[in-house]
């Protein structure tokens, strides 16, 4: 049976939007009508209680459902640490030199724009559940093959898999999370997938460490193959999740959706308010025949051919800061760091690994740290924050490989500043970009463009990452490690100019909500940081 916004719920609450003139006096246009018929309550009870949402107390089923789904995010974060390692043993083991290193690692970047673009789709169609699932599944294939390769062609196709896998998993995982997370602790929650990659970093780094001491043909495919676990853990925990209720309400299936949005939600009451402005939000799907048999179709269309005002700024402000968070070289910063501390003077490879578990540490310190306060301050002041202490560590890094570059005797002090520089740069991206990127990008897209809106911006974040990663290397030859890092540098500059003209604050607004942000005249001056 299909249900509208319009239609019976269940035996006892209708939902009616307010009139015309009533939204006028609210811009936001959240306000619903909760209609009780006479014969099964009384006639006089009182309008959902919305305090729920203001608490910002975890809900324990909520949290759990973004815990299994960011875990995903695992995958990816285990690879770029692991790469860092395993790339000399694989240049060693298999006589490849530096391009092929370049491709090598780049190449599950530019492969997991496949995965990217198509997640949205594939989302809409089967749900977002099911596509966690099949994230999982792919990278598990990859990882098999990457382990078990006898030689570079055969890694190589390794690694198209497992970036496919990677284009769906850090997709739908802050997809999700969004779309199942009360208001009030979106942020936290929607940052738990950047957490994971962290946490996926560090085990990595631990990974290279504690095999390095092996024979380099076998240490290397140990290093890749047992990425295997945890992408077999994701799709079997990944089962015990429920559907998203906003996948469910733009289905038509909205008794399934108040079920999980009870679950969500602290209250039965905060539960109904919440459904009301899904139904709200879906409610172009219902002029479809049946919204049961609406796969995404004219998402794109809408998204590129004939975008309106409103969808245009959040593209703008979506394919930004997904292009800045790559175009950081915060990805090739960690790929190649060993060969950054090489340049600096660290030539023992068991030192060189050990510095970045080092790095990784404070990495993964910084992001809980973020991940915490995310919702206390904002998102816009982390962001800033963080983009600036990019700019100044990078710049410092950019100095200290200068120094080191035109010095035979190489001082401890210019040592001891690149490792500082290279820690501050990965600890402010996990305090600003890391996590508030994939926020950004699951929260600000109406529901309707939500999925393949933030496939499109994703795509554009590995596109970037893939480049950036096949020629950080060729270019730092061209230029010294020192010109690369003022280089970057000078691009976090820019993007925190504009990051402060072009993202707005949605701490604490429902999905819907933020919508409302980017039109021409916001309420109540919520449009800082917005450029007309």
């Amino acid at each position: 049976m299909r249900f509208s916004s319009s239609q019976e719920l269940d035996k006892q609450h209708h939902y009616h939007l307010l009139p015309d003139s009533d939204l006028q006096n609210d811009r936001t246009g959240r306000k619903w009508q909760k209609e009780v018929t006479k014969s099964e309550t009384p006639k006089n009870k009182s309008q959902p209680d919305v305090s729920g949402r203001r608490r910002g107390r975890f809900n324990k089923y909520a949290l759990a459902g973004a815990i299994l789904a960011s875990t995903n995010s695992i995958l990816l974060g285990y690879d770029i640490g692991v790469m860092s390692g395993a790339a000399l043993y694989i240049r060693d083991n298999l006589k490849i030199n530096s391009t092929q290193v370049e491709i090598l690692v780049g190449s599950l970047n530019v492969c997991s724009l496949i995965g990217s673009l198509a997640s949205g789709k594939t989302s809409d169609c089967i749900g977002r559940r099911y596509t966690i699932v099949l994230a999982a599944a792919t990278f598990l294939i990859g990882a098999i093959l990457m382990g078990l390769a006898p030689s570079f062609s055969f890694l190589m196709a390794g690694r198209v898999v497992a970036g496919i896998g990677v284009g769906y998993s850090i997709m739908i995982g802050p997809v999700y999370t969004a779309e199942i997370s009360p208001a009030m602790t979106r942020g936290f929650l929607s940052s738990l997938p950047e957490v994971f990659i962290n946490v996926g970093i560090l085990l990595g780094y631990i990974s290279n460490y504690a095999l390095s001491s092996l024979p380099e043909h076998i240490n290397w495919r140990l290093m890749l193959g047992l990425a295997a676990l945890p992408a077999f853990a994701v799709a079997l925990g990944v089962t015990v999740m429920p559907e998203s209720p906003r996948w469910l309400v733009m289905k038509g299936r909205f008794v399934e959706a108040k079920r999980v949005l009870i679950k969500t939600s602290d209250s039965e009451e905060e539960a109904d308010m919440r459904l009301a402005e899904m139904a709200k939000a879906a409610a172009t799907l219902e002029q479809e025949p049946s919204s049961r048999s609406w796969h995404g179709q004219g998402v794109w269309k809408e998204l590129l051919l004939r975008p309106s005002r409103p969808i245009r700024r959040i593209l703008i402000a979506a394919i930004g800061v997904n292009f800045f968070m790559q175009a950081s070289g915060n990805d090739a910063v960690i790929y190649y760091s060993p060969e950054v501390f090489k340049d600096a003077g660290i030539h023992g490879r068991k030192q060189q690994v050990g510095v970045t578990v080092i790095m990784g540490i404070a990495k993964t310190c910084f992001v809980f740290i973020s991940a915490l306060f995310l919702d206390h301050f904002g998102r816009r002041p982390l962001l800033l924050l963080g983009s600036t202490g990019m700019a100044i560590s990078l710049a410092g890094l950019g100095l200290g490989s200068e120094y080191l570059q035109q010095c035979y005797e190489k001082p401890a002090w210019a040592i001891a500043l690149c490792i500082v520089a290279v820690c501050a740069d990965v600890s402010f991206f996990s305090i600003g970009l890391g996590p508030i990127t994939w926020v950004y990008s699951s929260e600000i897209f109406p529901m309707r463009l939500r999925a393949q809106g933030s496939s499109l911006a994703i795509s554009v974040n590995r596109v970037v990452s893939g480049i950036v990663s096949m020629t950080f290397l060729s270019i730092s030859e061209k230029i010294t490690f020192g010109g690369m890092f003022f280089a970057l540098s000078g691009i976090m500059a820019v993007g925190t100019v504009f990051f402060y003209f072009f993202l707005p604050e949605t701490k604490g607004k429902s999905l819907e909500e933020i919508e409302i942000l980017f039109e021409d005249k916001p309420p109540d001056g919520n449009n800082k940081g917005l450029a007309s």
